[in-house]
């Protein structure tokens, strides 16, 4: 005689199918739309090369590492919109990347790495090298290192006879307008440095390279400390957001 326990083990065993099947019945997951954008961007830089993706969609190829779990062209898209161009974007402190949505400690840490990794390759291409002939990679180099910074950098390029390079110095940090600039300490490193030749080069952080009455008057005083002791200066170049000024090439010294 069938007990009332087995009744229920009957009555459990032939559910058990039931529910099985309708599992086996349940739609797959759908893959989230931007993995398959991932993939054909990836496609494309492989393809047609960096030159064929506008900023927004190099910056997505960065992100897509940094975001793994997420659609990337929203938070590419609102970083290009709040700092203006991928140069500036990679430029801008930590702090600020921070305050776009999206971006966490973590990938703003990684994007100035990638920042720095650009920074080093482009003082790679004048390192050792003849910089008068090298003037446009010199320029891309300063512009690099310094047009975003928020605070200006007094900066100086140390050259040998033959004018390599032979030390790339930050002397200064000052504040959002002034560095206080010191010739003699100036003239003292290139002595330190056997250099027999100097490029002063300093940032502007509103953005505008204009050469300031002070930038000028402060440029005299280190060609004449530096005449003395047989070391030239260059050229004095001021970098900005948006282009440079060399006051050589202005006449201005």
């Amino acid at each position: 005689m069938a007990t009332q326990g087995d009744d229920d083990e009957r009555s459990f065993f032939s559910e058990a199918p039931v529910r099985q099947a309708t599992k086996a019945r349940q739609a797959p997951t759908e893959k989230p739309h931007y993995l398959g954008h991932r993939d054909r961007l990836r496609e494309r830089f492989a393809s047609a090369g960096p030159d064929a993706l506008p900023d927004y969609e190099l910056l997505e190829l960065l992100l897509f590492r940094l975001i793994p779990r997420a659609d990337t062209k929203p938070v590419a898209k609102a970083l290009l919109a709040r700092f203006g161009t991928l140069a500036e974007v990679l430029g801008v402190p930590v702090g600020l990347l921070q305050e776009v949505k999206g971006i966490g400690p973590a990938v703003a840490i990684e994007l100035k790495v990638v920042a720095a990794t650009a920074q080093r390759m482009a003082r790679g291409e004048v390192q050792g090298r003849e910089i008068l002939s090298s003037w446009q990679q010199l320029l891309d180099y300063c512009r690099s290192a310094m047009a975003f910074e928020a605070r200006e950098q007094f900066r100086i390029l140390f050259l040998d006879k033959k004018n390599a390079l032979i030390s790339d110095e930050v002397q200064q940090t000052g504040t959002v307008d002034h560095t206080p600039v010191y010739p003699r300490e100036v003239v003292k490193r290139a002595l330190e440095l056997s250099a027999t030749a100097i490029i002063l080069v300093h940032n502007h952080p509103s953005g505008d390279p204009t050469p300031s009455r002070a930038d000028i008057a402060m440029t005299k005083e280190v060609i004449e400390a530096a005449k003395r002791l047989g070391i030239s200066v260059h050229d004095h170049i001021i970098i900005g957001r948006k282009g440079y000024s060399s006051m050589k090439g202005l006449l201005l010294i």
